[in-house]
């Protein structure tokens, strides 16, 4: 089956599905709707309580989300929550399969069941709002429509009053919102009840052991929201900060975001259902995209935050034509695809974040890097050179120069593109029309406009976009295939000069929080272990290989220095043979915070790649090969910690070992504290 194999309203034709919904007269504030999943396990339920709409969200009869009120405030019209009936609900239901052009597994199944209901105001001039929920077997996605109507037009949103009230007692992981540092924070693990107010995605455990995240989908010309605990364990949808006296401003008809609700057993099961977030997507938009590549790229990057180059011109300047070109050679000698470039073009001299990047110039290199040798060079030895647009975030700027940016990134014949916003939450500038200065928000509307209309221009010319101080991934990679990475979170430059550093538990903290919304470009692979000054990095070699694994990302930097990978080449084979694509993934174990352990097959390809993080408590980890299939051998290779490795000894101590593993055999690993391990599996001849 493919893309429309099943889809069906129930019983009505779809073209009579506008009819049906046509007007409130049946509107009644005594009725629950209710559908559930296609394995009958996940119920979400919609009624009213005092006249106000009230959703549940039920699983084997078990309160999930126990009854949560629904609502906006509308500038200019009031609130929106009040003196409220529901219509009648059309039913509709969809079994669909599809192919990623690359990801983290290739073959998609989005199935589900779909219930859409008017929510129609009882006074006044009886305003109506639909809501859609689609309930999977693994969660359930749900959003507002606001239908064309005489009497809600011009639709401006102060905020949006969706809650969650988490019904069994638990406990979270969980980032701030609203703070300077946008996403970049340690996760705070803390009671529900004692969260403040939160980016999604956010993880919660409760006490019987089962997993819920919270998050969104398909957020487009809309406020991401942020999550604010009211009391208990009862959050609210806070949508994030705006220029203007409200936060978001459509005109009817459209859609919101998908709110989402990922239900799982434990925290393999939560990573697995994440799926949920592209399935609320949009299918692909941009046609033939086989001209996105998924890569592995080196960089004139990390020396930067060594202090050992600078961005800037002058003596220790980076981006030089003959330091480029070394990287250049080394990533040829070495079959990397990529060299990623910072610091070529012109305005990173001086203060550039204190003056929020008005010089940038995104078309104009330093007289010290020549970009026609440079591409051409590259091109003769086959490796691609990734672009950089940093911006300071200074969107309005970088929104004027785009054009002729990524028209010559495209004359060079440059796939992809880093963006950069790096400002202090609420310093996205842009001019408004007579040039004053306006000041928006990373993750507000105005943002994830910018953002939208970069990844449509870049698509233009055939290049993709990998954006650091982001929007948050809500899964728009699938609408817009280009869109093929971004940071939002703690990357491994914080390794460098971090105040604190990451510490051992933030990768398994990431994979069952940052990552359930998407791909991020973790920059790992410092086999040196040391950062700016000497400091020591809390991590252990092998952990440095695994986290090709384990953190995904399609565009994969290996961010060492090139003499460092030289001093490790037992490392670097690892590292040089890990692919970035993939046809299958595998969750084998993991608890938030404490551990993950992956398993991934080459897309295409007969071989696997295992990596497992831990904490900073040593662990024993069985890996069990059932993943595998049954009748074959394979010559597996581990480098995993030595004996007296781990962050408090040994951080270099490192163990490879190979043997013959099938779909029976169990393998016994240990993870030192900090540490980890990765594997190649082989087809045995």
């Amino acid at each position: 089956m493919r893309v429309g194999d099943i889809a069906r309203a129930g019983g009505l034709p779809f073209a009579a599905l506008a009819t049906a919904l046509a007007g409130p007269a049946a509107a009644r504030d005594d009725v629950t709707h209710q559908i559930c999943s296609p394995n009958e396990r996940i119920c979400f339920s919609l009624t009213t309580v005092d006249e106000i709409p009230t959703y549940s969200v039920s699983r084997d009869g078990k309160p999930v989300i126990a009854p949560s009120r629904l609502g906006f405030m509308l500038r200019g019209d009031g609130k929106f929550e009040h003196s409220t009936a529901l219509g009648e609900a059309v039913r509709s239901e969809a079994d669909r399969h599809w192919e990623q052009p690359w990801g983290e597994s290739r073959q998609m199944r989005e199935h589900y069941r779909e219930i859409r209901v008017p929510i129609v105001e009882l006074i006044g001039g009886k305003r109506r709002v639909d809501l859609i929920a689609r309930v999977f077997d693994t969660g359930v996605g749900f959003r507002f429509a606001f239908p064309d109507q005489p009497q809600l037009t011009d639709v401006r949103i102060d905020e949006e009053l969706t809650e969650f009230n988490i019904a069994d007692e638990a406990e979270a992981w969980w980032i701030p919102a609203g703070e300077w540092n946008r996403y970049e924070y340690l996760y705070n693990r803390t009671p529900a009840n004692q969260v403040g107010t939160a980016h999604s995605p956010i993880s919660f455990r409760t006490k019987d052991g089962l997993h819920i995240a919270i998050h969104e989908a398909a957020l487009v010309d809309y406020a991401a929201f942020w999550l604010q605990r009211i009391d208990g364990q009862r959050f609210r949808t806070r949508l994030s900060n705006s220029s203007e006296p409200w936060k978001v401003r459509r005109t009817a008809p459209f859609e919101t975001p998908w709110r989402t609700i990922i239900i799982a057993d434990d925290a393999p099961g939560l990573y697995a259902a994440s799926d949920i977030i592209l399935n609320l997507n949009e299918p692909n938009k941009l046609g033939d995209v086989s001209w996105v590549k998924p890569l592995k790229y080196i960089g004139i990057w990390w020396a930067m935050h060594l202090d050992q180059a600078s961005w800037n011109s002058g003596p220790k300047h980076g981006a030089t034509t003959e330091n480029t070109i070394k990287y250049i050679d080394f990533a040829a000698k070495h079959g990397f695809d990529a060299v990623l470039v910072e610091g070529w073009n012109v305005g990173w001299d001086g203060n550039w974040i204190g003056d929020h990047g008005r010089n940038f110039e995104f078309a104009k290199p330093y007289p010290d890097f020549d970009m026609d040798k440079v591409a051409a060079y590259a091109k003769k030895k086959g490796i691609a050179i990734m672009g950089h647009h940093e911006t300071a975030g200074n969107s309005g700027r970088y929104a004027d120069q785009m054009e002729a940016a990524f028209d010559y990134y495209a004359r060079y014949g440059v796939p992809a593109v880093k963006t950069g916003y790096v400002a202090d939450a609420g310093g996205v500038l842009h001019q408004d029309a007579e040039g004053n200065d306006i000041w928006d928000w990373h993750d507000g509307q105005w943002q994830a406009r910018h953002h939208l209309a970069v990844v449509e221009a870049a698509a233009k010319r055939h290049i993709a976009v990998n954006a650091h101080e982001p929007i948050k991934d809500t899964g728009l990679r699938r609408t817009y295939p280009n869109w093929v990475s971004r940071e939002g979170a703690r990357g491994m430059e914080y390794q460098a000069w971090g105040d604190p550093p990451n510490p051992p538990e933030h990768e398994p903290n990431l994979v069952f929080t940052r990552m359930l919304s998407g791909p991020m470009d973790f920059t790992p692979g410092i086999v040196s272990l040391t950062g700016k000054g000497g400091r020591r990095i809390p991590s252990t070699l092998a952990r440095q290989l695994a986290n090709f694994v384990v953190i995904y990302s399609p565009v994969q930097m290996a961010a060492d220095l090139p003499e460092h990978y030289d001093a490790h080449p037992e490392a670097f084979a690892f590292i040089k043979a890990v692919p970035a694509d993939w046809e299958v993934t595998r969750v084998l174990g993991g608890e938030i915070g404490d551990y993950a352990v992956f398993a991934r097959q080459r897309r295409g390809g007969q071989d696997w790649y295992l990596g497992g993080v831990t904490d900073e408590q040593a662990r024993d980890f069985i890996i069990d090969f059932a993943f595998l299939p049954q009748g074959k051998s394979y010559r597996a290779k581990i480098w995993r910690d030595g004996t007296g490795g781990g962050i408090g000894g040994d951080r270099f101590a490192m163990t490879v070992e190979t043997k013959t593993v099938t779909a029976a055999t169990k393998w016994p690993v240990r993870m030192e504290a900090g540490g980890g391990f990765a594997m190649t599996l082989v087809p045995a001849r």
